[in-house]
């Protein structure tokens, strides 16, 4: 902890900043009860950008989500983006916002210091935007850059900042890095007055602020129906959930677009579908997590209905819950989308268009989608975690005049083309269609998972996280416990397991490589480690990462074992999860609390 006076120093700082007087009260509230230990928390370390550009809890502080932190991000922004640029013409950048708490106050802050920077500001608005529309923006007006105020599924106290390059992706280093010393460069306010009024700012430079959601919603809505609908559905009714979220209105639209009905295909799930940043009928706004979608499901058996569809509240990701025949319900893994929506991708082209065709997800999903390239003949990639690089790769591939259709995360994301970064609005579009198709063949989505293992190989996972509120405890344990466990470079046995290969991205090693280099980026500021275990029988392996989350103060881990069952393949995975709690992570010791997806 730094001293009680330079402590008092950064208030005094902070105070002579901001002036709003919700968090000016919030900072003097601690300094009047010489609160150290939260000062220090707040006001010490400056939020940086990671994985999605800035995001953390609403509060008062330079290591917070605030305005103060809002507006200096985007001065930074601005000033990075122009000396970049090598363009003449006027610059341009899109805004975004959801529905949370102060989202619309950021996404203004924001506007407001690119029109004050000469930018053109391409405003989402007015009202709320699903976050795949901001990198279609980027794109479809040739923007330099986009920002989305947004925090996806975070608890309903976070807020964030997610940036796009000019390239419609998020951004990548070395960027992160350049913006966040331009923020250093630029941290007093550019207004004038004493109170940061927006609507003075975008009265002066009216000319350059365009408000332009209706017209970029069609032009999305557009893009979906010429690349992602082939075919009229019906015959059937999904409940339909976004989670509190900003869903509701383009799901809809997507809807009338899909249906060959008079009837709506997607049933709205009534509590669930007007925007509300307290998100009250969930504990934890992701629909990933387990039971999340469980009021859909009531919903779909009062109704009678055999499938949930479900976007998180800024509707980049996609969850499914299905009714089996023996009437079981279903909640799909990522991995298990993931594959459903490649396997339905592979079969609409030929086996010579499939030489041509790659599909791409990152290293800690499913290798699934890798085994079901070298039989159909289309090319699989994996890449780092985070669709900043999956976008990124599929433009790479797409300069040499390649097709990527398809890539997908574990985390419930999914890429079509329409955008390169995760679409929850693509994949209800492709899903609908996928649906129906299974329906004319006589197959639904459990007898696809099943005979795709058949062909494919049997892939379980038992992926979740450990959440700590002390992040100094995740690179202490990848330091001490994981890597202080061996005197060698990596173990070669771990509990029962024998250790057939070994991926260190943090500390740059790979004990495949003749050079024992990584094939994929290192980056020393995070932690991530790969690692293949031998499960004792022939075509029998598990392979795990763990890693530190970008976003939040989580330490995930992501496991998948291979065998010739479903059962045993589960049981190798939920086995690994148990060794590596009691040998490595230990939640009871390191204060974690433990999620198993």
């Amino acid at each position: 902890m730094a001293s009680h006076d330079a402590l008092l120093g950064l208030a005094h700082q902070w105070l002579q900043l901001d002036v709003n007087p919700s968090t000016r009260a919030e900072i003097q509230r601690l300094v009047d009860q010489r609160n150290f230990d939260q000062l220090d928390a707040r006001l010490s370390n400056r939020i940086v950008f990671g994985t999605a550009g800035l995001r953390s809890k609403m509060e008062a502080g330079f290591s917070r989500i605030n305005d103060v932190t809002i507006l200096q991000a985007s001065q930074g922004l601005a000033r990075y983006i122009l000396s970049i640029s090598n363009d003449s013409t006027q610059p341009t950048i899109v805004v975004g916002h959801d529905h949370r708490h102060n989202s619309e106050r950021y996404a203004n802050l924001a506007a407001a210091a690119f029109l004050h920077f000469g930018f053109k500001v391409y405003y989402l608005g007015p009202g709320i935007i699903a976050t795949p529309i901001v990198p279609f923006a980027v794109d479809y007006y040739h923007a330099l850059g986009g920002v989305m105020i947004t925090s996806s599924h975070n608890p309903k106290e976070d807020n964030g900042y997610k940036v796009y390059s000019g390239n419609g992706c998020q951004i990548i280093a070395p960027h992160d890095s350049g913006i966040q010393q331009c923020i250093l460069k630029n941290l007093r306010p550019f207004f004038n007055d004493g109170e940061w009024n927006t609507a003075v700012v975008f009265d002066l430079f009216k000319d350059r602020l365009v408000y332009c959601k209706s017209d970029t919603v069609n032009a999305y809505m557009s893009a979906i129906c010429k690349k992602l609908i082939t075919h009229k559905v019906s015959g059937f009714r999904a409940v339909y959930t976004p989670m509190h979220g900003v869903g509701a209105e383009f799901a809809e639209k997507i809807d009338q677009m899909v249906s060959n009905a008079s009837e709506n295909l997607l049933v709205m799930f009534p509590e669930q579908a007007e925007p509300d940043p307290d998100f009250p009928t969930v504990s934890f706004p992701n629909p990933e997590e387990k039971g999340a979608l469980d009021l859909g499901i009531s919903k779909a058996e009062e109704l009678g209905i055999s499938l949930v569809l479900a976007n998180d509240p800024d509707a980049d990701r996609f969850s499914v819950a299905v009714k089996s025949k023996c009437g079981e319900w279903r909640q799909l893994t990522g991995n298990e989308i993931g594959f459903l929506f490649a396997d339905y991708i592979a079969s609409q082209y030929s086996r010579e268009e499939l030489s041509q065709i790659y599909m791409i997800n990152s290293t800690v999903s499913s290798q699934l989608i890798g085994s079901m390239a070298k039989k159909l003949g289309f090319h699989y990639v994996d890449t780092l975690t985070g669709f900043k690089w999956i976008g990124n790769k599929a433009i790479e591939l797409e300069k040499k005049g390649l097709k990527v259709p398809f890539a997908f995360e574990e985390a419930i994301g999914f890429m079509f083309d329409v955008v390169h970064d995760k679409d929850g609005l693509s994949a209800l579009t492709v899903f609908l269609q996928m649906y129906q198709y299974w329906l004319r063949n006589g197959e639904n989505a459990v007898s696809k998972l099943e005979n795709g293992y058949k062909k494919f190989g049997y892939y379980c996972s038992c992926n979740g996280y450990y959440r700590t509120s002390d992040v100094t405890v995740i690179p202490s344990l990848f330091n001490e416990v994981i890597r202080g466990s061996t005197s060698s470079d990596y173990p070669k046995k771990i509990a029962e397991f024998e250790v057939s290969s070994w991926r260190d991205l943090t500390l740059g090693y790979e004990s495949t490589t003749v050079d024992n280099k990584p094939l994929l980026p290192v980056d020393s500021s995070s932690q991530m480690i790969t690692c293949v275990l031998k499960g004792g029988e022939e075509n029998t392996e598990i392979r795990f990462t763990a890693r530190g989350s970008g976003t939040e103060p989580k330490l995930k881990v992501y496991i998948e074992a291979k065998s010739d069952s479903e059962k045993k393949s589960r049981q190798l995975a939920q086995r690994v999860w148990v060794v590596l709690r009691e040998q490595w992570f230990e939640p009871d010791k390191n204060g974690f609390i433990e999620t198993v997806m």
